[in-house]
């Protein structure tokens, strides 16, 4: 790290090699570190103890390891733990959110890790405790809350919990007038829960052994859950099944869906009993999702070369794709996100240039307005609420340096009503920092938009140190938005830069489309001619430069790490995706049928193999010297699982030439979320800037 000599008495472990062989296309390959993926890790996701007792031993002994490497950092970790703890406002409460005669909120105490979910009159009364999550753990234990819906009767809430991080979620139903719940659970479930009109039936998802969602069931509440009926099962180990509802409430929604192919049906949400009608069948590379109004169906869809998406009319009684009519067309370059309908308008949340707005469209004539903001960056986010038959939106909005505000927005009127403001308990000012939107030129000539976030004294001349995020998978854009972590970044003289690389849909679906597949190497020379842009361009000092990512953005962080590893001071890869070949070609994954459109499949073609080949972090590792890396995984991980970090770890080990630790952490009792409570996360994020700032040369207790 910043002086790796500090712990050099401290002996890394070292894994034993086991090979194992696998051929695949004529070309072989031997893994000396197979041994540590569990050939029981099904049981392991359901209980942690279950963990093979010769790799418990290897990952406890890569956290003792971690600990002491960083044990001169503790103090630095504590302090920083307790800063971002000052900035969370501890009795805080969400803006109720109104449902025929009563509003509902969540809450948080002093002191509580998890929020208290709240009812009171519409028009104000008596407060009701309809869940305290707090009182739902056990100390220490993980504890996180899933769906949680109450019944159109107002008379139950439905509510879900994972109590390993594995993502497995328990169902159960609380009668709100006892606050009791009664016997029914539902073990094992995805954890999102609808309620049919009359509130006496839930439909709900469950998993197949290979932790796949695969099936709707529906319940009957206080009957026995073997009597449960299967109403939808997906045929096709590539597409997962989630069920929701139309913001009407007039319609059941069974959506099946890979990474670029959606398929949709119906259920009459008053007559629960009735069989799924079908939209639209699936057609490859065709994604739509849909909204009713009256006796139409308002589609949002990339149908006829609609890259960015329109949005469709259709018959309610006769949907399929040869009725649909455009009725907001397709425009290049502005992606349309997401749509809603309210009794009288059609809401639709789109990007275009890079930043997000609001479009509302009177339905009666087709008016239209926005709702847009000023500054160079900014996050915005839509709901809709509970209720169908009003002209009242919420939305979100913030900045890099802007906390977080809550919006109600009558869509007629035009009238916009602050309800909420983020408070930062320990003080925000503003006009400490400066954000600043760049354009990083990439290898093949694209603009990599770049935004960065520093303080007013940091002054970006080639002296400051920097942390560059980046994502780049799925088509998922990083919003430009408020975090009162980073700001113990800023606040000791780093600059926050946060990379728009290709993968995500920052600039369209073009933008996603040249990162993924035959181009995903897109996303990691994306990555690189930011961190080079800012160096060259003396922004930053560009011998300490610290890149930071998550799950696939850890994918990027492995892939970069080996393009360059001289670029970089230090590499974070929280969850890192960093096996790619091997887990693109094992299909009892729980990701790996559905992820092949985003990846490619491996199994059936050799040019995708060579591709994921060239690029899969694993299987490029070379004798060069590695940056200092810090990599954390999560024992009941089912998205990237435990032991690709550990191997990953391991072979850096073996094969790298350098003197910089390569650190992991392993959750032991936590998924790909890590720890969970909204203090025990921090902990998390205190450790990852600690080794950031230690390895810049900041790690100073302020």
């Amino acid at each position: 790290m910043a002086d790796p000599t500090v712990n050099d008495n401290v002996t890394p472990p070292v894994a034993a090699k086991r090979p194992v062989s696998d051929t695949h296309h004529g070309i072989t390959r031997t893994d000396q570190y197979a041994w540590l993926r569990d050939e029981n890790w099904r049981d392991v996701m359901r209980d942690p103890s279950a963990l093979q007792g010769d790799i418990r031993s290897h990952l406890e002994a890569e956290n003792a390891y971690q600990a002491a490497m960083m044990a001169e950092t503790e103090a630095l970790q504590e302090t920083l733990f307790q800063e971002m703890r000052g900035r969370i406002k501890e009795d805080d409460s969400s803006v109720p959110q109104p449902d025929g005669p009563f509003a509902y909120w969540s809450r948080y105490g002093e002191g509580q890790e998890h929020p208290v979910l709240m009812r009171r009159p519409r028009d104000g009364g008596d407060e009701l405790v309809l869940l305290d999550g707090n009182e739902e753990t056990k100390e220490g234990e993980y504890f996180r809350l899933g769906g949680v819906e109450h019944s159109p009767d107002h008379r139950w809430l439905a509510w879900s919990a994972d109590t390993n991080g594995s993502e497995y979620y328990a169902l159960r139903f609380r009668d709100v007038d006892t606050g009791q719940d009664i016997e029914d659970i539902i073990h094992e479930t995805a954890g999102s829960v609808v309620w049919s009109a009359d509130s006496s039936t839930v439909f709900y998802t469950v998993f197949d052994e290979n932790h796949r969602p695969c099936k709707i069931m529906r319940h009957r509440v206080g009957t026995s859950v073997a009597d449960d009926v299967c109403v939808y099962s997906e045929p096709d180990t590539g597409f997962f099944v989630n069920v929701s509802k139309t913001q009407s409430g007039r319609f059941i929604l069974i959506s099946s869906h890979d990474h670029q192919t959606s398929e949709i049906r119906l259920i009459d949400a008053t007559e629960s009993d009735d069989a799924p009608r079908l939209v639209a069948p699936r057609q490859t590379e065709i994604e739509y999702a849909v909204e009713d109004h009256g006796d139409t169906l308002l589609i949002l869809t990339n149908a006829d070369d609609a890259e960015d998406f329109k949005i469709v009319d259709a018959p309610l009684y006769a949907p399929g794709r040869e009725n649909w009519r455009d009725r907001i067309a397709h425009v290049p370059g502005r992606l349309i996100l997401s749509h809603g309908v309210l009794a009288g308008h059609l809401l639709r949340l789109e990007r275009e240039n890079g930043l997000p707005r609001i479009v509302v469209t009177r339905l009666s004539d087709g008016e239209e307005h926005a709702v847009a903001f000023d500054e160079a960056a900014y996050a915005l986010g839509l709901s809709l609420g509970y209720e169908y038959d009003t002209t009242t939106i919420r939305f979100t909005y913030s900045s890099m340096t802007t906390p977080s505000r809550v919006y109600d927005y009558d869509v007629e009127r035009r009238e916009r009503i602050l309800r909420k403001e983020q408070e930062v308990p320990s003080g925000h000012d503003p006009g400490n920092y400066r954000v600043a939107r760049l354009m990083a030129k990439a290898e093949d000539g694209e603009e990599v938009p770049v935004t960065l976030l520093h303080h007013r004294d940091t002054a970006l001349d080639g002296t400051a140190p920097v942390l560059i995020y980046g994502y780049g998978a799925y088509g998922v854009s990083i919003p430009a938005g408020f975090s009162t972590t980073r700001l113990s970044l800023v606040d000791r003289g780093m600059v926050y830069a946060l990379t728009h690389v290709r993968g995500g849909k920052d600039r369209g679906f073009r933008w996603y489309r040249e990162g993924r597949r035959e181009k995903k190497t897109n996303t990691f020379s994306d990555f690189l001619a930011v961190a080079d842009h800012l160096a060259s361009a003396g922004l930053v000092d560009g011998s300490r430069i610290v890149a930071q990512g998550g799950s696939a953005g850890g994918l990027l962080m492995g892939a970069v790490a080996n393009m360059r590893p001289e670029r970089f001071a230090g590499i974070i890869a929280e969850v890192p995706f960093v096996d790619v070949l091997t887990t693109m070609l094992d299909d009892t994954l729980p990701l790996t049928p559905p992820e092949w459109p985003e990846w490619g499949n491996p199994i059936a073609s050799e040019a995708d193999y060579q591709t994921i080949a060239g690029y899969s972090p694993y299987d490029n590792i070379v004798p060069q010297a590695y940056p200092a890396i810090l990599a954390v995984a999560g024992l009941t991980d089912p998205r990237v699982t435990y032991w690709e970090p550990a191997k990953w770890v391991a072979k850096l080990r073996e094969i790298g030439t350098g003197a910089q630790p390569i650190l992991l952490k392993t959750h032991m009792a936590a998924g790909h979320g890590g720890a969970s409570g909204r203090f025990d996360s921090l902990k998390d994020v205190a450790l990852a800037y600690a080794f950031a700032l230690n390895v810049v040369g900041l790690a100073t207790i302020r």
